[in-house]
């Protein structure tokens, strides 16, 4: 589409009122059947430019990030995973495929400020959620005529991230088949909370030609150096068990032996590693914010991080709680939110604005036995919505989601909520979560 200086789009699709109806298509739409969740009345608008310029600042970090042991400790891989706090019956799990280079693959969350997008979590990691519906959304509103014709008047595009990804499994596999059979693999139990999520994926996977299944960890085995899934052999096996839900489970580490051993013999892929989890890790963000390694960063590097990670310090660093930095936090509470480095979905986390003094101080001291983060607040600006039921434009408050893979941008979404109804914005950290499809406009 020719969309040299297209401007935002939103105060546009608001005057419509003959798409307020989009949601119900959505929710009717055979590629998202299997989904159970809400959809946001509007779909959210980025300029192209600004989300491929963010996209390249993440895939940036993304390197930084995987090169901080050898920066900041030597190579000494063992300092790096003391550094984040990871004990030792994680650490095994995490890096038995002896500490290798995740690909990059994951997906970025990050706030947009009113003047930039700020990145909150680097997912570095296969298990993220939301690429079963991250290109669908879009692809169902260009089905509805009116909003085509909106579309096709305001120069709006998008990437498909089921497209990509399916790209990215194929490349992944090319070395054992051309047309790789593809397994996603839960934790043991998984299915039971995530088989909608996932079933929807495979249909989006399937729809791109990939001969594709879901299944969990328990129910491949491993015969000459290849798993199966029944008579079935696997090329590829999308790795969407943590390594929560291994150590949680009393045979987890025996149900992930054979996926290692296949993957080791060359028979089946294993996409992503676990060793994704020794970067995913928050505490990572605050070796990176750290103003004592700026030395260890290239100008253009540093000048990434300073334009797109908030102030962002560890506190599994703290000698007692008497140090500094927890003295800091401490006092600072209104300004900062506290996030647990090895969890995810917004597990833990707390918002300092959002409880008083006591809950804050407990909540610190877990954070330096646990390990944790605090990162300084970053207040997402406001989206106007219409409400269809009522006509009335509501202020809601979006986290954007960015996917990306070693081909590059992988497309994006974004999860919403009204205005300051919820300090954490995810679909499993609040009820009232709305996701939502994302348009970019304006070529380069």
């Amino acid at each position: 589409m020719n969309t040299t200086s297209t401007p935002d789009p939103s105060i546009a699709f608001n005057q419509r009122e003959d798409l307020r109806d989009l949601t119900g298509k959505i929710d009717r739409h055979p590629s998202l059947r299997n989904w159970t969740g809400s959809y946001l009345a509007r779909p959210l608008f980025v300029g192209h430019r600004e989300i491929l310029r963010f996209s390249d600042d993440v895939q940036c970090l993304f390197e930084v990030i995987t090169s901080l042991p050898k920066r900041l400790f030597d190579g000494d891989l063992d300092a790096y995973v003391d550094a984040l706090g990871i004990d030792p019956g994680r650490s095994r799990l995490i890096r038995s495929l002896g500490g290798v280079k995740p690909p990059c693959y994951g997906r970025a969350d990050m706030y947009h400020d009113g003047t930039s997008f700020k990145l909150l979590e680097m997912g570095i990691a296969s298990e993220v959620g939301g690429a079963d519906r991250a290109g669908e959304i879009p692809r169902a509103l260009l089905e509805h005529a009116g909003f085509a014709g909106f579309a096709q008047e305001h120069g709006l595009g998008y990437t498909h991230t089921g497209r990509e990804v399916a790209e990215t499994l194929r490349e992944a596999g090319a070395a054992i088949s051309t047309e790789p059979v593809v397994a996603l693999l839960e934790g043991p139990g998984g299915l039971a909370n995530y088989a909608s999520h996932w079933n929807t994926f495979r249909d989006v996977m399937r729809g791109f030609g990939l001969d594709f299944h879901v299944a969990e960890i328990g129910d491949v085995v491993e015969r000459g150096g290849k798993l199966h899934l029944g008579d079935t052999a696997i090329d590829v096996v999308l790795r969407c068990f943590t390594v929560e839900e291994i150590i949680a489970d009393e045979q987890g580490f025996a149900l992930v032996e054979p996926v290692l051993r296949a993957h080791r013999e060359g028979g089946t892929v294993l996409f992503t590693p676990l060793e994704s989890n020794l970067f995913a890790n928050k505490g990572a963000l605050g070796l990176l914010s750290d103003s004592r390694h700026r030395s260890k960063f290239s100008t253009d590097e540093l000048e990434v991080m300073d334009r797109v990670l908030p102030w962002t310090r560890t506190l599994r660093s703290a000698a007692d709680l008497d140090d500094e930095l927890v003295g800091y936090a401490r006092d600072h509470r209104s300004e900062l939110i506290l996030k647990p480095n090895g969890y995810y979905g917004g597990i833990g986390v707390v918002a300092g604005w959002s409880v008083d003094d006591d809950t804050w101080w407990k909540a610190l001291k877990d954070g330096v036995a646990d390990g944790c983060v605090v990162q300084r607040r970053v207040v997402p600006r406001s989206e106007r919505v219409v409400d269809p039921a009522t006509g009335a434009e509501e202020p809601w408050q979006a986290a954007w989601g960015l996917f990306y893979t070693p081909r590059g941008y992988a497309g994006a979404y974004a999860r919403a909520v009204p205005a300051f109804e919820s300090p954490v914005i995810g679909v499993t950290a609040y009820k009232n979560t709305r996701t939502a499809g994302v348009f970019h406009y304006g070529e380069d």
